[in-house]
């Protein structure tokens, strides 16, 4: 299953990633727009550029408090844009910056970020997917599975006799609760 049950454990920024964070419930609107940003970030790029750049970006872009976020403008961009500490990609930089508004939507309308998401839950990953590209920018099927398996609304970011596993199911992610239907691999 998860090879990155493997690497992880004793990395310097992998292992305390892993140990951690990694598909453990997430609730709170900065952590889940840092977490939807970082996988914005990742793509093309490997997990552990991310993790080094993290503390950067987490500075660059206002914690990713969305609101903050969605207030940047031009100055902003262009500050983003000649930071060498961050991944300075025009592209996601603009779709965080997007992403951050629809987010702040989202939030005025649903109460939160998880809201929303426990409010689609549960789908099938393709399901995930297609209302992630319907909702926000720069939305692939990897960016948006590895964001869902993240923060505990799909189930694999652990193989079952990783000892972190057993920490995560203590918490009762998303994905372990019940509803309408079953998640669905496609």
């Amino acid at each position: 299953m998860s090879a990155y049950c493997d690497i992880a454990p004793g990395h310097p920024l992998h292992g305390p990633y892993h140990d951690r964070e990694y598909g453990f419930p997430l609730a709170d609107d900065a952590g889940l727009f840092e977490r939807l940003s970082l996988e914005i970030f990742q793509a093309g790029l490997s997990w552990l550029i991310v993790l080094k750049k993290r503390p950067a970006l987490v500075a660059a872009f206002a914690g990713f408090d969305p609101a903050r976020v969605a207030a940047f403008r031009a100055a902003e961009r262009g500050r983003l844009l000649a930071d060498a500490a961050i991944i300075r990609n025009r592209r996601k930089i603009e779709a965080v910056i997007e992403n951050a508004r629809r987010a702040n939507a989202i939030i005025a309308r649903e109460g939160s970020l998880d809201a929303w998401l426990a409010r689609h839950h549960p789908m099938r990953k393709a399901d995930w997917v297609g209302l992630f590209r319907d909702t926000f920018v720069f939305m692939g099927g990897e960016v948006v599975g590895e964001f869902l398996l993240s923060v505990g609304y799909l189930p694999g970011a652990h193989r079952s006799d990783c000892p972190v596993h057993a920490r995560i199911l203590r918490r009762s992610p998303p994905w372990m609760r019940p509803g309408p239907a079953f998640y669905v691999e496609d």
